[in-house]
């Protein structure tokens, strides 16, 4: 049981399992422990009296230099509050074209299946095949066509 220790171990003093050289060793990491916590606190305490005997009169200059971070802050408030604003608007904005973009999906889908449906049957064109390999009477519609646009 000796040696098995953590600083996180939580002993059972009442079981058996304990040695009178494991309890002393306990004790003693104990009251180092209680030792070095002692030290820091009077050192931290020595400190803390020095700071507030130093900073019972505040100086112009640290008066001045808290205006200014006051006002800072103002200011960083007021940008924050601004930007709260332009990110509620832009988030309202993009949910609205996130709309828009689903209904011109949904409506591209609907016309190229309304497409689809009004395209005869031995139409070939759009469907993978070139002007080529589409038949002569096709080709010939389709080129009088791109003529006319001209």
């Amino acid at each position: 049981m000796a040696n098995q220790t953590t600083e996180d171990e939580i002993f059972d003093f009442s079981n058996s399992e304990f040695t009178r050289e494991d309890l002393i060793n306990a004790l003693n990491e104990m009251v180092l422990e209680y030792r070095k916590l002692s030290q820091t606190f009077e050192e931290i305490k020595a400190e803390n009296g020095c700071l507030k005997n130093s900073s019972v009169e505040p100086s112009t200059a640290q008066l001045g230099e808290t205006d200014s971070l006051q006002t800072e802050l103002s200011k960083l408030k007021i940008e924050n509050d601004l930007l709260r604003t332009k990110s509620c608007e832009l988030s309202s904005e993009n949910e609205r074209l996130s709309q828009v973009m689903s209904s011109w999906t949904k409506s591209s889908i609907s016309l190229g299946k309304l497409h689809e449906t009004q395209k005869p049957l031995n139409d070939k064109f759009g469907l993978g095949f070139s002007f080529g390999e589409s038949s002569s009477e096709e080709t010939s519609t389709q080129s009088d066509l791109a003529d006319d646009k001209f």
